[in-house]
């Protein structure tokens, strides 16, 4: 990979460092970039990883950065290598740090509308769609590998769930919609999540289903499928006979019961193109949510937001305890479920002990 001048870059000194005097790229003749603040030469893997690492650390910048981000990247991905070279830095950021992958996947939808190179090889949804399809056509052998392989596993699953809420594809008469290959995707990674039924890959299931279930049922209905049901059905089976944990099998019926009350949406909001945080309450409904280290959730929905998510970057203890793209898959909490306890209350339990008796008896009939 081709190296370019520059002249100074202070954050490009210290992995380390945060980037808050982060400033973008100037243009040297179209052959190079100067940076104040640092002599010597920058590669595009170094300058973008960089710019990756600062988003990590101080997301909030995302709205006021990106557009330079692109502007430069503009400047000096000209070549079919650098484009895939590009793809690849952030689809690696997306499905190995923790939490990244919401971010990741506005990244992408912004470079999807704003790189200009197009080439034959194709342009960059294009060969991020590819990068994914690489990973999802392994998705039976994953879900069957060793520990660390479904990890790596999960994390796509995860990364691509986001894509499918993020990325907007403009179709012909200039209507946005979501990508509808990625619906198609996740339904089939779902029932390779199902169809081996260890803990780590339930997890992942409800996971995805939190995040996606509510977009991925409205899409299925207006096509008249019944996807959802068949994935319901599937849960309930899970829950009858897989030998996975207690603690899974209530996170399960949890899903469940969530989806039996539309995905906890209120009736009566605003159209999708006319929903403001003010007029629609589900406006956050797919918002990371974190938590203090108190245990208070708070959400994008929150007015200080911002300065809690930034306060708890500079203590060091967001999600301590997760490993995952931001989850310890041996814990059932995570930023898009709330924490389960060790064991199952008796009111739980005691619900529990209904629904298997119920299903029972249904087949039977």
């Amino acid at each position: 990979m081709a190296a370019v001048q520059r002249t100074s870059c202070p954050f490009l000194s210290s992995r380390s460092r945060k980037l808050a005097e982060y400033n973008p790229c100037i243009y040297d003749n179209g052959i190079g970039i100067n940076i104040d603040g640092y002599d010597g030469y920058l590669t595009l893997a170094e300058y973008v990883q960089d710019f990756l690492n600062h988003l990590t650390e101080q997301p909030g910048c995302f709205e006021t950065e990106i557009e330079q981000f692109a502007e430069t990247l503009n400047g000096w991905v000209t070549a079919d290598e650098t484009l895939q070279e590009l793809v690849e830095l952030v689809y690696q950021q997306a499905t190995s740090v923790p939490n990244f992958s919401y971010m990741g996947a506005r990244l992408c939808n912004y470079l999807s509308h704003h790189l200009t190179i197009s080439p034959q090889s194709g342009n960059f949804r294009q060969l991020l769609l590819q990068r994914c399809q690489s990973e999802y056509k392994n998705r039976d052998e994953a879900t069957k590998g060793d520990e660390t392989t479904r990890k790596q596993f999960h994390a796509f699953v995860l990364f691509l769930a986001e894509l499918y809420l993020n990325l907007e594809i403009k179709g012909t008469k200039g209507q946005v919609t979501r990508a509808e290959i990625l619906q198609e995707g996740l339904r089939e990674l779902l029932n390779a999540l199902f169809s081996n039924p260890v803990d780590n890959n339930l997890i992942c299931a409800v996971k995805l289903l939190k995040l996606t279930g509510s977009v991925l049922e409205d899409a299925w209905k207006e096509k008249g499928k019944n996807d959802m049901e068949e994935m319901i059905q599937r849960i309930e089976n899970v829950v009858l006979d897989a030998n996975c944990s207690r603690d899974v099998k209530h996170m399960l019926l949890k899903l469940v019961e969530l989806r039996s009350s539309n995905w906890g949406r209120v009736h009566g909001t605003s159209p999708r193109t006319e929903a403001t945080p003010e007029n629609d309450p589900n406006y956050f409904m797919n918002e990371p949510t974190f938590y203090t280290p108190d245990g208070v959730p708070f959400t994008a929905a929150d007015p200080d937001y911002q300065e809690k998510y930034q306060e708890l970057l500079e203590r060091e203890d967001l999600f301590p305890d997760y490993e995952e793209n931001g989850t310890d898959l041996s814990e059932p909490g995570d930023q898009y479920f709330d924490d389960l306890d060790d064991k199952m209350d008796p009111e739980i339990e005691e619900a529990y002990e209904k629904f298997c008796l119920e299903s029972e008896h249904k087949r039977k009939q």
